[in-house]
């Protein structure tokens, strides 16, 4: 019975990307919805991506170590969103452009697509590898299956659908996760966790009290949460990418911030599971296996494939997300620097042709056949992910918000403030493992790189900034034309 929830899940995915592909009819359809979702279609799609296996499984594996403060990681995600919906979202709506690299070439002028655009490219990419590592581990332990053939089965699911109809399947699909993943977790596991664990009063009485401290996981891990987390979620494409498809900057910002809210109850939820887990598991199960072994511990057959199909959704989620952003990246930035095509003018959408879409199904194609052969070989990428989200937060981070809130920021202060962000953080992660003594995956994993990398970026931005000339007055003009404008 579980194998056919789960089977009919894959299925009906499959079926939103046939049905999506026909809605699909320029480019701005495919990579961007056209940039007319509503409220409720653009909150479901936000939480969705937000609250992926990070959020599921890795929260409720937190919770089982640490109790209800497990919840600061996916919490921290939410707060993100949250941010950055009440703060920049309605801006970034504004701009019509397709990439974080884009609204930099916007602000500063041609010069920084090709730097940027690779340093989102590695990150989007990376997040989607390591999330077809995730799903095809649900698919070997469900179905029985080697880990190669799990993977070709989940990405190939994936891929397929992306393919299909881009981001309006990457939507809809988004959107059906988002309520599988609510009802799975939050109306069906947390109860029945709850309940086996003899409920709350029994929770508290069985536990010691710092299962129920919000501080348990300790201040150093909520701040480097905060920090990595929240601020990688201010500046990454796939979140990026989803405010773009809002159909106006008033749902960019409303319904992304209750996007944030949900979070908020999601990541409560996925704590209060693991701390009950403490009650109702063994001692020594694997954190990353939590949610599993709750399924089965709790949940009856049919019942628990359902749950287990909204842990795949969260994976899923995450994955089409960040594949059709790193394709994105590449074709809109990377690609189109060394064709010499100019940006295009908020304008240009209207004149998109299906060789536009055929193009950009060729990306997410090739992106989707290299993220499962990367998953088929790879144990193991959390380093390089580690490595990613540090350069992506110290690297653009302060360009962008620089070029947000000061308009003497130029683009060789933006240049230099990528350059020495990313410098420092190496720099300092070098010096960790070979003077300090730590061990690589310490020192890369460390707090301390991520802080030197932005420090150094703000002073190599501002200096670089007032030492050269001011942003030609053109580049600025059209800046604040596209950024302050109504929306249409």
């Amino acid at each position: 019975m579980d194998f056919v929830v789960i089977a009919l899940y894959m299925a009906a995915m499959v079926g939103v990307g046939f049905w999506a592909k026909s809605k699909a009819k320029s480019e701005s359809d495919y990579l961007v919805a056209g940039r007319r979702l509503g409220p409720m279609l653009y909150a479901g799609t936000m939480a969705a991506l937000v609250m992926g296996g990070g959020a599921t499984i890795g929260g409720v594996g937190r919770g089982y170590i640490f109790g209800i403060s497990g919840m600061w990681l996916p919490f921290a995600l939410g707060m993100g969103v949250f941010v950055v919906s009440l703060t920049i979202a309605p801006l970034v709506s504004r701009l019509k452009v397709y990439t974080v690299s884009q609204m930099l070439e916007l602000r500063y002028g041609p010069g920084t697509s090709l730097l940027s655009g690779f340093v989102m490219m590695s990150y989007a990419f990376m997040i989607a590898v390591t999330s077809t590592i995730a799903y095809g581990a649900i698919f070997e332990v469900q179905f029985g299956m080697t880990k190669i053939p799990a993977v070709l089965l989940g990405g190939g699911i994936v891929v397929l659908y992306s393919v299909l109809g881009g981001m309006w399947s990457i939507t809809l699909t988004d959107f059906a996760q988002f309520i599988i993943k609510t009802i799975g977790l939050m109306f069906i596991l947390l109860p029945a966790s709850i309940m086996a664990a003899g409920g709350l009063d029994n929770m508290h009485a069985k536990l010691p009290p710092e299962m129920f401290s919000l501080t348990n996981i300790g201040w150093g891990r909520i701040i480097t949460f905060f920090i990595i987390f929240n601020l990688s979620i201010v500046v990454g494409q796939d979140v990026w990418q989803r405010i773009f498809t809002a159909r106006s900057p008033e749902v960019a910002k409303w319904a992304g911030a209750g996007a944030g809210i949900y979070c908020f109850v999601f990541a409560t939820c996925a704590g209060l599971v693991g701390t009950a887990a403490q009650i109702v598991l063994p001692a020594g199960i694997a954190r990353d296996k939590v949610y599993a072994e709750m399924v089965k511990a709790t949940l009856p057959v049919g019942i628990s494939g359902l749950v287990m199909a909204a842990a795949l959704a969260a994976i899923m989620s995450v994955s089409s997300g960040t594949l059709i952003a790193s394709a994105t990246v590449a074709k809109e930035d990377i690609v189109r620097v060394f064709k010499r095509k100019s940006l295009k003018a908020a304008t240009d959408e209207t004149h998109e042709s299906k060789d536009d879409v055929a193009d950009s199904r060729w990306y997410i194609l090739g992106f989707g056949v290299l993220m499962i052969l990367l998953a088929c070989i790879l144990e193991d990428v959390v380093t390089a992910l580690t490595i990613g989200s540090a350069i992506v937060v110290t690297g653009l981070f302060v360009p962008i918000i620089g070029g947000m809130v000061w308009s003497r920021g130029t683009l060789m202060g933006a240049v230099a403030g990528i350059i020495v962000g990313i410098v420092f953080t190496f720099g300092d992660m070098a010096y960790l493992h070979l003077i300090e003594g730590m061990s690589g995956e310490d020192a890369i994993g460390a707090d301390e790189p991520v802080y030197i990398g932005m420090i150094g970026s703000l002073i190599g931005y501002v200096i670089v900034s007032l030492m050269t000339a001011p942003t030609p007055a053109a580049v600025l003009e059209e800046w604040l034309r596209r950024s302050r404008k109504a929306a249409a």
